[in-house]
């Protein structure tokens, strides 16, 4: 993956920052632009024709949406909005979907639509969530409608988070777009955070990501029961360090650059329950379903039934944004079904237990749920599963789990740790003087420790890039 690479990387991020700052201030979103444009195509190619024709699309479609509602014509402007919503989903739908609905028809013998073999562009499950987000909040009134086009194409392009999120709504960077702030002391935080998400994207995703790839790897009767949970344990750390680490870097990048983006996860992991995990959770997901899905299908305002379904709606939905797979449904469906089991049963009884029962119950299903996404094929997932749980006569452990539990605890109590908010609550009690140095000596030996680390490895995987 050349977004990997670490000397384009590095070139690229100096380049752009340095040509970011010599330019005049109006001239920055063009910088901005541009370099968005070259760091999409150098992995894309000719896919950023379809960052041109989305950026065109929805351009027009705000300005559309605007100018119908300034003509109290508010049937066009639905329409203006259905419009652009159903091309940014036909988009969506044509290259995620196509291939895996016409394999699924094809299993069960019927032929009428080819497997094209389509090549999924890096980044479209959040990009087009965000441009679909623009025209309605124009139509909500949230947000006005953006007259010039280098500046909506920079909220298009934005490449901090254009490959890997977070999901950022228009309502919430628009008037940043036309006119931010710089300073010293935002850079300096911004390197900060970005630091912050290489670490835990190099030091923790990664290593963890490798022995959870020695027990996917194994066949069914290689595992143990303990295996099996050290495995899921492994993913649990990956995909959490992965992904929050991604974010991370983008928040750091973009204050860098004088953006505010929302972060996008809060440690989820000493969560009590499912419903406050998901809070925690990838916030900027939860949020855009919850504001653009759940709320306009009825949300809670018409009964508990249809509730349900709106819900179910929202999950299964959410199951399938992350891949074209039967697995992510099934992922989608069981959270839905836990938090419908915690609304009517469980949460209550959650909130009055002690703290520790209410964080193993969560662990416990996340694990699980983690499981279930992370296995794509449906048969192995089921041998997995029933190893976990021990049926079928599965040895509880082997020695293979003893040298991979001895080998990997260092980099697993590390990212045990990692997961509460432990370590900020300790930087915090300290004095400022202190709390400079501490971080200067972090940010100086995390450059150097993540640059040996990118100079020297070879498995450097971003999980989200595949959605």
């Amino acid at each position: 993956m050349v977004f990997s690479t670490p000397i384009f990387m590095f070139y690229f991020l100096v380049l752009t920052l340095l040509a970011y700052y010599v330019v005049p201030r109006r001239g920055r979103n063009v910088v901005l632009l541009l370099s968005s444009l070259v760091f999409y195509y150098w992995g894309e190619r000719v896919y950023v024709a379809i960052m041109f024709l989305s950026t065109a699309i929805d351009y027009t479609h705000g300005l559309l949406v605007e100018r119908c509602k300034a003509r109290d014509n508010d049937r066009g402007a639905r329409m203006a909005v259905a419009s652009s919503v159903i091309f940014n989903l036909a988009l969506l739908g044509f290259f995620k979907y196509w291939d895996f609905i016409a394999g699924s028809l094809q299993s069960i013998g019927l032929t009428f639509m080819p497997v094209l073999g389509v090549h999924l562009p890096i980044g479209i499950s959040f990009y087009t969530f965000q441009t679909m987000s623009y025209t309605i909040d124009v139509y909500r009134g949230d947000a006005r409608a953006q007259r010039n086009i280098l500046n909506f194409g920079t909220f298009v392009t934005l490449f901090p988070q254009l490959i890997a999120g977070p999901i950022i709504k228009y309502k919430d960077l628009g008037d940043q777009i036309d006119q931010r702030t710089c300073s010293s002391e935002k850079f300096a935080s911004g390197v900060q955070i970005f630091m912050v998400g290489l670490a835990k994207k190099l030091l923790i995703a990664n290593n963890v990501g490798m022995l959870w790839d020695s027990y996917k790897a194994m066949a069914p009767s290689e595992l143990t029961v303990a295996g099996a949970w050290l495995g899921v344990l492994a993913f649990t750390f990956q995909i959490y360090f992965d992904f929050s680490g991604y974010s991370d870097m983008a928040v750091g990048l973009g204050r860098m650059l004088g953006f505010e983006f929302l972060p996008n996860f809060n440690y989820p992991y000493i969560s009590r329950s499912i419903t406050e995990f998901w809070r925690r959770w990838h916030i900027s997901l939860s949020t855009w379903f919850r504001e653009y899905l759940y709320i306009p299908l009825g949300g809670n305002r018409r009964g508990k039934s249809r509730q349900m379904l709106n819900l179910f709606v929202v999950w299964a939905a959410t199951g399938i944004w992350h891949g074209a797979n039967w697995t992510f449904l099934f992922w989608g469906l069981y959270f839905f079904a836990l938090l419908m089991l915690e609304k009517f049963v469980l949460l209550k009884p959650l909130e009055k237990a002690p703290a520790l029962v209410g964080h193993v119950y969560t662990l416990f299903l996340v694990m699980v749920s983690w499981a279930i996404f992370a296995i794509e094929d449906l048969g192995h997932l089921g041998s997995y599963l029933k190893v976990m749980f021990g049926l079928g006569g599965v040895p509880l452990a082997d020695s293979a789990f003893v040298y991979f539990l001895t080998s990997f605890l260092p980099v697993l109590c590390l990212a045990a740790l990692a997961s509460t908010p432990l370590g900020r609550a300790a930087y915090r009690s300290m004095g400022t003087r202190v709390q400079q140095a501490v971080c200067a000596l972090l940010v100086a030996a995390g450059l150097v420790v993540c640059t040996s680390y990118l100079v020297a490895g070879t498995y450097n995987p971003f999980l989200y890039f595949n959605f």
